[in-house]
């Protein structure tokens, strides 16, 4: 596995990572711990040294899992998760489903230390932005948490350019973790160009569209309970409908160069810019096989420029999430 670097500090990670959250939360039922170990351990084999996780999910359950299963490599991988939410059990919650209030960070940081079973997390994020606490005061606590060796890196989960030069004024962000692939471009509109000028990765999540890129989903899918993606707008059976032409292409160029629709939809990403890790998620070994071997896969120009127009050709897509969910992307 090739490795990439995130922001100007140089965290050296994995060219893809894991997204850890699908195999607790947000695609149906959660996997057992034995299968969720395994598939982690799988993926260090595989040379993934990059795992995402976050405290909401589960809630807690998920961090706890990944702990676990990176305890006997802990020295050789970067764990990142998030803190943001208000959560069960806080004794004072706000009532918005958000709270980034230094004493809140602090506390739940101390819990994320725990669970993961170590004593500094790599990379620190911010999962949404909290409008009723300064982005100043935040970075400024993660700094202090920096500084006492509790994290060794900040990053902020979808939030829009102002916060994050607010931010990165304060203290340097490593990377920007939010939606990015095919089926949902909006970054590149001035999310990029930002990180670009403040050298700061980009960490995409549902690099594969939800699944939608894969190729597995169609006008007659139904979804499990508790599967996320069965009250998102862009999951209609109208909305997957129309936007079937960007699936087969993929479909064609993975016929012509030998590989999957889900390696050509992530090769498509790699090769946007050299400071982007993507991270897909899944609960198959076979599929995290199938993700991995995409970082070896070369498009031809035309092969990406086609999917590029592909993506250009799509109907203006609705909101990503339901309007309580909508209100926390900070844009």
């Amino acid at each position: 596995m090739i490795t990439r670097t995130l922001g100007r500090d140089g965290l050296q990670v994995s060219a893809l990572g894991l997204g850890c959250m699908g195999l607790s939360h947000g695609y149906g039922a959660a996997v057992d711990d034995a299968a969720g170990i395994a598939l982690i351990r799988d993926a260090v084999d595989r040379g993934i040294t990059f795992f995402d996780t976050a405290q909401v999910y589960g809630p807690f359950t998920n961090e706890r899992l990944v702990g676990k299963a990176l305890a006997p490599f802990r020295d050789d991988v970067v764990i990142a998760t998030k803190f943001g939410f208000s959560l069960p059990g806080d004794p004072a919650p706000t009532g918005t489903g958000l709270d980034s209030r230094p004493e809140h960070i602090r506390a739940t940081v101390e819990d994320s230390l725990r669970r993961l079973g170590t004593e500094s997390i790599d990379l620190l994020y911010q999962h949404r932005v909290d409008p009723d606490v300064p982005a100043e005061d935040v970075a400024g606590t993660v700094k202090d948490l920096i500084t006492e060796g509790k994290v060794q890196a900040f990053g902020l989960s979808e939030a829009g350019v102002d916060v994050v030069r607010r931010s990165h004024a304060v203290q340097p962000v490593t990377a920007l973790q939010s939606e990015y692939s095919l089926f949902w471009r909006e970054p590149e509109q001035e999310i990029l160009p930002a990180l670009i000028e403040l050298g700061i990765g980009f960490v995409p999540f549902s690099p594969l569209g939800k699944g939608f890129l894969t190729g597995t989903i169609g006008t007659s899918t139904t979804f499990a309970e508790g599967d996320l993606r069965g009250n998102l707008p862009r999951f209609t059976e109208e909305a997957r409908a129309a936007n079937q032409a960007m699936v087969d292409l993929l479909t064609a160029i993975a016929a012509r160069t030998g590989a999957t629709n889900a390696q050509v939809a992530l090769a498509w990403l790699l090769a946007q810019h050299p400071w982007i890790v993507p991270i897909p998620g899944t609960t198959k070994q076979h599929r995290l096989a199938e993700n991995v071997a995409a970082v070896d896969l070369e498009l031809t120009a035309q092969d990406l420029a086609d999917l590029t127009a592909a993506a250009d050709e799509l109907p203006a897509q609705p909101d990503r999430y339901p309007e309580p969910m909508q209100r926390m992307i900070n844009r």
